[in-house]
């Protein structure tokens, strides 16, 4: 046998050499391979984490605002989203001193969560004040979110009196809050015309430091443009347009208890403000045991208050406005707004026809952009109550999105 040539050994040891350093680069290759998509992998989990811990806050909120939406009106809640309004909550009853005296108040507050996010939420003008059960319903709701809800007696505003002393005890409310809350400033949530008066608190320099954010519901922007409306049916948009939609006789009602001296004698005032007290609270037996104990004069003189619509009626309606400007100038957010840079959300029921939505309009009109976070007018409600005629899942999903906002707002620290 030949034995091989010393260039075929060296050529056959570089071709063992390079299939070994093909071998290693290959598993080096193989390696970083591995490592890559580990890497990637690993971004990829990294990446959904961060989103959904981004994501979840703000989708727990429209969850949550699904949920308070159903409590409110009386519906029952799905049960995948039972657990979003779960915490339990405990009440409790107190008197806080204000510059316009002692008022009564109520905190409901997550149990467990003696520090949690704070939120004062007034009542409308209604004689129950924070005893109505809409907003019992609505505060209970928010506290089971993680919320501290206070809701004030406002005394004026519950025996409807629409007056600036309500401006006043609105925001020592929310400065109180905010002294339980660390010195850290509240949301404020305001129904009806308390809404348009939470607006002047906080621009008020005194009230601003306390208020986080404030949220008008169905509020007035100009009380003497919504007396008017009272008695024609009509409100002026900020587009020139006039909103047309037939008053409910409670604001004229409201207008004349709290002026009652503008359109009986002094001698049958007592009187008369009884029966329309009562007719007011929805008492029927006290408003007819009320009109049994009137005189044939006095008898009169309730049938043509109760009959808003009658020519008579409207020119004391306008006699008695015209008296009262300043007064209305006073407890209207129209001209206030321009400066105001604490957050404001508005929500109004396209079919009010107590403070009609043209209303909101004005408001959102004259608030600068940065101030203004979001502007609603939905056919989901009506003035306060879940009842607008047939909306869509649209309206329906718009609504939820603006409670979510605030939800969100309130839970920020």
């Amino acid at each position: 046998m030949t034995e091989p040539s010393r260039h075929s050994i060296n050529t056959a040891g570089r071709r063992f050499s390079g299939v070994r350093g093909l071998a290693a680069r290959m598993r080096r290759r193989r390696e970083v391979a591995k490592l890559q998509s580990r890497t990637a992998a690993t971004v990829i989990v990294l990446t959904l984490v961060a989103l959904a811990v981004c994501v979840w806050p703000f989708a727990k909120c429209h969850l949550q605002a699904v949920a308070v939406l159903d409590l409110v009106a009386n519906r029952p809640v799905p049960s995948l989203l039972r657990a979003t309004v779960a915490e339990p909550i405990a009440t409790q009853e107190l008197t806080i001193n204000t510059s316009q005296g002692a008022v009564k108040a109520r905190l409901y507050i997550p149990v467990g969560k003696p520090n949690a996010p704070a939120l004062v939420v007034l009542h409308g003008v209604h004689h129950l004040g924070m005893n109505e059960p809409r907003l019992i319903a609505f505060a209970s709701a928010m506290a089971s979110c993680g919320l501290r809800v206070l809701t004030p007696e406002l005394p004026d505003i519950k025996d409807y009196h629409v007056g600036k002393n309500s401006i006043a005890t609105i925001g020592d409310a929310a400065t109180w809050l905010a002294q339980q809350n660390g010195r850290k400033p509240v949301g404020v949530m305001g129904l009806s015309f308390s809404g348009g008066l939470s607006l002047l608190a906080a621009a008020d320099p005194q009230y601003k430091p306390a208020i986080k954010f404030v949220v008008a519901v169905g509020s007035q922007d100009e009380m003497s443009r919504v007396a008017e409306y009272y008695r024609t049916g009509e409100d002026m948009r900020p587009n020139g347009k006039e909103e047309l939609l037939p008053p409910h006789e409670y604001g004229a009602l409201v207008l004349e208890y709290e002026s009652l001296e503008d359109f009986v004698p002094e001698s049958d005032l007592t009187a008369l403000r009884a029966v329309l007290r009562a007719h007011l609270h929805e008492d029927a037996a006290g408003e007819k045991a009320a009109l049994a104990a009137l005189t044939p004069q006095q008898l009169a003189e309730a049938k043509q208050l109760m009959n808003t619509t009658s020519p008579a009626t409207q020119a004391m309606l306008a006699k008695s406005e015209a008296k009262h400007v300043a007064d209305m100038a006073g407890v209207s957010p129209h001209g206030h707004l321009k400066g105001l840079t604490t957050p404001v959300y508005l929500l109004h029921g396209e079919g009010d026809n107590i403070i009609p939505s043209a209303e909101t309009m004005w408001m959102a009109d004259e608030l600068p952009n940065e101030t203004l976070q979001t502007e609603l007018i939905s056919p989901v409600i009506s003035h306060l109550d879940m009842d607008g005629a047939g909306p869509s899942a649209l309206d329906q999903w718009r609504l939820v999105h603006f409670f979510a906002l605030v939800l969100r707002a309130a839970e920020k620290r």
